[in-house]
């Protein structure tokens, strides 16, 4: 079926297409089932995608189609141009995923084909939601993992930088304010310059899953965060280092994707964030490794058991694909740093490479650990030879040149730096009684925090003003609430009262 495009300027993150109810009569389809469009006499790609219906009288006519700007941009489509419509044949794909969610192994092809319908927006949010939630109740073998890491890689693009040492560092997350990479990677790309090694770091974090900010939303405060691949090149060859979002590089690109889902269902499924990890690193072409685990209550470890399954896990799948891999465990129980909420982290950051006096010490402290185990890794030197190295460049304010000289390459301005601002509306949760502080749960926290706007909200979040065993007085300040507009502080404050994220006792 022929029909005209219109242009409504919908940005939904995903493929979308509209149809008036006639129409979607006419092709006998209803919401949420799939259409294969693509132009009109120029088949040669196509896109599938998810269809809305709208009623008689409305936005569309019946010889119209409304698309979102996924499409088009992904099919060049200009306005009042013709497509063709179709109805989507259900794809193979969503029959392993029935299989997965009937407790059944997937084979390497079977992978394969989800990951590559998933890139080629071939299934829906719903389709991918049952095999995020297949994954997250039956676990992956290690032989599937081993092939979910290889059909990620398959299906997207590779940086390619020919160095003898290609390094990073990553955390699965969980815990909050928790913000080392930025510090991590300034650190070690000064170490790179000050002794000519024949390395690069170029690190590609995330948004938040279900945290109340990632790396790349704290570092999107001061500088753009995404990049075509090649245009990433030129960045990491120019300053040997980058931290940038990895969504907009086409690198496991199917990962992506995947996480978007999880974000809505606040799930993270084990054997599916070792792949994920994994997959975007050796796209990277990384080698050597860093991978930091935390683990305590109200982390996504909830116990060290948990951790080092994990570990273990991930050590195994790591050196099966050659990347050699240095594995620490740390303490989560709590957030690190005072932060929560992109700016309210960067300014944390700021604080550390500057070596203000007002610094975050328990922030500075686990940067400098997570810099030392790498740096030993690469150098094969003792750790307490690494940390000397590290705290050098920390405290001669080389780590800072380097985030300086990484924010301008990134198209950012370290004038930004003054101008981090927070939230306007400010609300402080106070102690209910005098005791000590027994518990902060960072799931609670982030709750919090989201609720307040974070992360779309750069400005938004919390500044934590007590930690474990810390002592309390009766109304005494717990941590205080920045939102951007008055409803979204009103809800944050109400959600925290009823929740609770500091029990004192």
């Amino acid at each position: 079926m022929l029909l005209k495009v219109k242009k409504l300027y919908l940005i939904a993150g995903r493929p979308i297409a509209i149809l008036h109810q006639d129409t979607a009569k006419w092709l006998n389809m209803h919401v949420g089932e799939r259409i294969r469009i693509c132009k009109y006499g120029k088949a040669k790609k196509d896109i599938f995608a998810p269809i809305d219906i709208t009623g008689g009288n409305t936005i569309l006519n019946t010889d119209e189609i409304a698309l979102s700007q996924e499409i088009v941009k992904e099919l060049g489509i200009k306005k009042r141009e013709v497509v063709d419509v179709n109805p989507g044949m259900k794809p193979l794909s969503v029959e392993y995923i029935k299989k997965k969610l009937n407790g059944q192994p997937l084979n390497f092809t079977e992978l394969f084909s989800i990951i590559s319908d998933i890139v080629n927006n071939r299934l829906t949010e719903i389709e991918i939601a049952y095999f995020v939630s297949a994954v997250y109740m039956y676990d992956l073998s290690f032989k599937e993992t081993v092939n979910l890491t290889k059909a990620m890689i398959k299906t997207g693009n590779k940086l390619n930088i020919d160095r003898e040492l290609v390094l990073d560092k990553h955390s699965p997350g969980g815990v909050e304010g928790n913000r080392t990479t930025p510090i991590v990677v300034s650190i070690i790309g000064a170490v790179i310059d000050k002794f000519r090694l024949n390395a690069i770091m170029p690190n590609n974090s995330s948004r938040a899953i279900t945290s109340a900010a990632g790396t790349a939303d704290v570092m999107e405060t001061v500088c753009d965060v995404e990049f075509p691949i090649g245009e990433l090149k030129k960045i990491v060859e120019k300053t040997n280092s980058c931290l940038v979002w990895g969504g907009s590089l086409g690198m496991a690109p199917a990962d992506d994707k995947l996480i978007q889902v999880e974000r809505l269902l606040s799930l993270d499924p084990k054997g599916q964030l070792i792949a994920s990890i994994l997959s975007k690193k050796l796209a990277a072409g990384v080698n050597r490794l860093l991978l930091d685990i935390s683990y305590g209550p109200g982390s996504k470890f909830p116990t060290i058991h948990d951790a080092k399954a994990l570990k273990k896990r991930f050590e195994r799948l790591a050196n099966l694909f050659g990347v050699q891999t240095v594995i620490v465990l740390t303490r989560g129980d709590q957030p690190i740093g005072k932060g929560v909420g992109s700016v309210l982290e960067m300014k944390d950051v700021l604080e550390v490479l500057k070596q203000e006096k007002c610094r975050p010490r328990d922030l500075e402290d686990r940067s400098i650990y997570l810099a030392s185990e790498l740096l030993a890794l690469v150098l094969k030197i003792k750790l307490s030879r690494a940390e000397k190295i590290v705290k050098g460049v920390l405290l001669s304010g080389e780590a800072f040149d380097k985030f300086k000289e990484i924010i301008e390459a990134q198209g950012g301005s370290t004038s930004k730096f003054k101008e981090l601002s927070v939230g306007r509306h400010i609300a402080r949760v106070l102690s209910d009684k005098k005791g000590v502080v027994k518990e902060i749960s960072n799931k609670k926290l982030s709750r919090t925090a989201r609720f307040a706007g974070s992360p779309i909200d750069k400005g938004a979040g919390l500044i934590l003003h007590k930690h474990l065993h810390d002592r309390v007085n009766k109304k005494e300040v717990l941590f205080t609430i920045y939102a951007e507009t008055k409803e979204k502080l009103i809800s944050a404050k109400k959600i925290a009262g009823i929740i609770k994220p500091v029990t004192i006792k």
